[in-house]
């Protein structure tokens, strides 16, 4: 409960500061968004761009554990999922408050979970992240990302945004909930997942084992038939 009050707390004040304090209806705002998305890089900083594409790295972490999750609640991850992708925390936030523990999964696996298990979408996650970074590093401009933080709203925003997504993972039971599903309990796994950002989470995608194994076990269980000792007289 105290999480879910803490991510709440923090939601409605995302929500409140953008809509008063930051509000997107600026007319810089469509520019810089259209120079992204039509790649006209030499246009954008490149620290901005390594930020908006992270921003559509971060969903892709969270969604290889939301919609394992997803199954087993009373509703459906993706269109949080989906609102993340144009919104980050303010459309994924509310699964995470809603969604009730669970640490059991059951039935089948679809595509695209199979897709979102696999280690080599942790793998090209890690990659795409590097190369963002790297390049933010190598052409950014810091003195004029601090001066469009300050001035713009659209940065401004979607830094913070970005800053979120690193707070929360840690902070919803999501990923406790994945971590008991692979039957791993070593608190040191968790802490340090928590405490590095956006890296902990990648190589944890990377490292975690596949629920096939944990669900290959439980059919065995059931299936085999249990060996009786002989009884004696």
């Amino acid at each position: 409960m105290v999480r879910k009050v803490a991510l709440f707390l923090i939601w409605i004040t995302f929500v409140g500061y953008t809509i008063w304090l930051a509000p997107l209806d600026q007319p810089d705002t469509w520019p810089i968004v259209k120079n992204l998305l039509t790649f006209q890089l030499s246009k954008v900083n490149a620290i901005l761009v390594a930020i908006f594409w992270l921003m559509g790295v971060w969903p892709m972490i969270y969604a290889c554990l939301m919609f394992v999750d997803g199954r087993m609640q009373k509703f459906r991850a993706w269109p949080y999922f989906i609102g993340s992708n144009g919104t980050g925390v303010m459309c994924l936030m509310p699964y995470l408050i809603l969604r009730q523990r669970n640490q059991e999964f059951f039935g089948t696996k679809d595509k695209w979970l199979e897709i979102l298990e696999r280690r080599s979408t942790g793998v090209t996650l890690l990659l795409i992240t590097i190369g963002l970074i790297a390049y933010a590093i190598i052409a950014g401009d810091w003195e004029d990302y601090v001066q469009q933080f300050q001035t713009t709203a659209f940065v401004h925003l979607i830094s913070l945004d970005f800053c979120l997504m690193s707070l929360v993972f840690p902070l919803t039971s999501l990923f406790d909930d994945d971590l008991a599903r692979r039957d791993i309990h070593d608190a040191r796994i968790f802490w340090t997942v928590a405490l590095i950002p956006l890296f902990g989470p990648l190589f944890y995608l990377c490292w975690r084992p596949s629920l096939t194994t944990k669900l290959e076990m439980r059919w065995r269980s059931v299936s085999e038939p249990e060996s009786f000792a002989p009884l004696g007289y």
